[in-house]
């Protein structure tokens, strides 16, 4: 027969014990996940590497829920296709960067004025977007399928609203004005 502890043969009494953890709500697992990831969080990587430099503001198609996001090699060169809809851009890796705003749903966003940064900036912020969703997918394991959904899209809203309030930046990136160079004079001799 085996033995059982009592509570006070462990140092403690009933009252002491703590209750059953609930499981934690979808904003909570969004929460969970935005501290798991830190610097590496999409709005961060945005604020701290995209809005800290030159940038111009650039349409999105924001993708509607269930529009899959894609992008896209045509006769036209590259396009952007969210949903039905398409948007012309000017290489591949500007459709990759702006193809992870509109997996957030935003309409607006900086695009480095830099090209040689953007692709670059396409692969951290693809490669968070997905550590994020996968984060999520972790922290709901064992939940059902519809909370499972209801986190990620949780996870998703917080990115978008962060995103959000970072906002867009310049229509046009600002220049530095004085670019007017000493004048030559020729030596005396």
């Amino acid at each position: 027969m085996a033995a059982t502890v009592t509570d006070s043969a462990v140092g403690g009494d009933a009252s002491a014990r703590r209750a059953p953890s609930r499981a934690p709500s979808a904003d909570e697992v969004a929460s969970r996940v935005r501290e798991e990831m830190g610097d590496e969080w999409p709005p961060e990587i945005y604020r701290e590497r995209v809005l800290k430099s030159r940038t111009r503001s650039h349409a999105v198609l924001p993708a509607a829920k269930g529009a899959g996001v894609e992008v896209q090699h045509t006769l036209l060169g590259v396009e952007l296709k969210v949903g039905r809809r398409r948007l012309a851009c000017p290489d591949f890796a500007t459709g990759r960067y702006l193809a992870v705003f509109a997996r957030a749903g935003l309409a607006e966003t900086a695009v480095p004025y830099d090209i040689t940064r953007v692709s670059r900036l396409a692969d951290e912020l693809e490669s968070s977007w997905q550590r994020a969703m996968l984060l999520a997918a972790h922290f709901a394991e064992g939940r059902t399928r519809a909370f499972q959904s209801k986190a990620r899209s949780a996870v998703a809203a917080r990115i978008k609203r962060e995103l959000e309030e970072a906002g867009a930046g310049e229509a046009r990136p600002q220049f530095k004005q004085d670019t007017r160079q000493g004048l030559y004079r020729a030596p005396k001799g």
